[in-house]
């Protein structure tokens, strides 16, 4: 590991520096400019802006999934620009849990189930540990006692609570939101940022969250607001 590495490691979870994209479709468009900021351990920061503002096209390239720009990316003090795709699978898993506006559950499995999914795929530990983990990350989402049943039969607040349990499964660094309470009433809205709110403060969790809800970005740690593919504030 270099200097500049180890200093990125003791002071960031995420750290990007100079990112510009371009999109070339239909004609070369640059959709982000200069981007450079970064997380710290168990920091709570939205990300927000009108659409087209590059927020969304930021965090696709934060989560590894868009490895087509300028600057680099480092998670956990490693430079991610680079990696190759299996790589950038391989850190993903272990690294980074994701939340989007729809749950993704698949109806016909349990709660439990479901939970349990990227960890049986990561393969780190025996069924009966994962299941056990996955119990344990549902009693902290208060759904313990909806283990067994259908994912189709819960509330659609309650489905938002297990895919954050899901996304807690590998004991990532980052959970990466995307829109996460777009498609909530303001009642589980609330209960979705309690939530967070208490994943950052008594677990340590890093999230970081794109969002169009002005009250939800308010009460988290640090804004970042995008207009025109740069960083205004």
């Amino acid at each position: 590991m270099t200097i500049k590495q180890q200093l990125i490691t003791n002071n960031s979870i995420l750290k990007t520096q100079g990112i510009d994209k371009f999109f070339y479709q239909p004609t070369e468009f640059q959709v982000l400019k200069k981007i450079s900021f970064d997380v710290k351990k168990g920091e709570f920061l939205s990300m927000v802006g009108k659409s087209g503002s590059g927020k969304s096209t930021l965090l696709y390239i934060l989560s590894t999934m868009d490895t087509e720009y300028k600057g680099e990316l480092f998670i956990d003090g490693q430079l991610m620009t680079g990696l190759t795709k299996d790589q950038l699978a391989e850190i993903r898993n272990q690294k980074i849990g994701f939340v989007f506006q729809f749950h993704y559950l698949l109806p016909e499995f349990s709660c439990l189930q479901n939970v349990m999914i990227p960890a049986l795929k990561l393969g780190k530990l025996s069924e009966k540990e994962i299941e056990e983990k996955a119990y344990n990350k549902l009693e902290i989402l208060g759904l313990k006692d909806q283990a067994l049943k259908p994912a189709s039969k819960l509330s659609g607040g309650q489905q938002q609570r297990v895919a954050i349990a899901r996304s807690l499964i590998n004991d990532p660094l980052i959970i990466m939101g995307d829109e996460p309470t777009g498609n909530l009433d303001s009642k589980n809205t609330n209960i979705v940022f309690d939530i967070f709110q208490e994943l950052t403060k008594d677990f340590g969790q890093t999230i970081i969250a794109v969002t169009h809800d002005d009250d939800f970005a308010r009460k988290s740690d640090r804004i970042i607001e995008m207009k025109d593919g740069e960083i205004i504030r």
